[in-house]
């Protein structure tokens, strides 16, 4: 014998069991919140699957019995934003994939509505969109979804205010993101001759 020892994997412990079995059911909720975030379907569970591999790795920095649905959306939104620091593009919504996303089947208006709000949504300043979404659509409370935002309390309640009223408005309107933002305005042409 060469007296080299073979890596056996480890048995998995029942916390990691326990873990594994909370992780799994929270796949959905944060598929949810990355297609928020993110607007591309496929971005979006990519961001998923990083956050819950991300999760996983950090397993053992999670306290059992704490809320992990918080400590995972955090994870996720820290992924988010790293990686859009990173990139030189911003995703827009793909609305094509938006629509095949969640359809309504009882009553054949709800389609139409449910599109109206994904567009009154998508128009929402980023900030005021996640907040409205963690705390209307996510379930957490006003101090879970400030320290998943890391801000104050106070700032994710006038967030979320700022967001339904607006949201509200663009609804009542029928007012469509298109529509609702001002055009935008082209940058000035470089001139290679001025100096400063």
């Amino acid at each position: 014998m060469t007296g080299a020892r073979s890596a056996a994997p480890k048995p998995p412990s029942s916390d990691d069991e326990a873990f594994k079995t909370q992780l799994v059911s929270l796949i959905p909720h944060l598929r949810a919140f990355a297609r928020t975030l993110a607007g591309d379907p496929t971005a979006a569970d990519d961001l998923a699957q990083d956050a819950m591999m991300k999760a996983w790795d950090a397993r053992a920095s999670y306290q059992m019995g704490t809320n992990m649905k918080a400590w995972t959306f955090m994870i996720l939104r820290n992924q988010f934003y790293s990686e859009k620091r990173r990139s030189w593009r911003q995703s827009q919504l793909d609305q094509e994939a938006a629509e095949r996303t969640l359809v309504a089947v009882d009553d054949p208006e709800a389609p139409v509505a449910l599109d109206e709000l994904r567009l009154a949504l998508a128009s929402l300043p980023e900030e005021q969109r996640e907040a409205l979404v963690l705390v209307g659509a996510g379930g957490f409370a006003y101090e879970e979804a400030a320290e998943i935002c890391n801000c104050a309390v106070g700032t994710v309640k006038s967030r979320v205010s700022r967001a339904r009223r607006a949201l509200q408005q663009t609804l009542e309107q029928g007012a469509t993101p298109a529509t609702a933002r001002p055009p935008a305005t082209p940058c000035a042409p470089f001139s290679p001759t001025r100096t400063g």
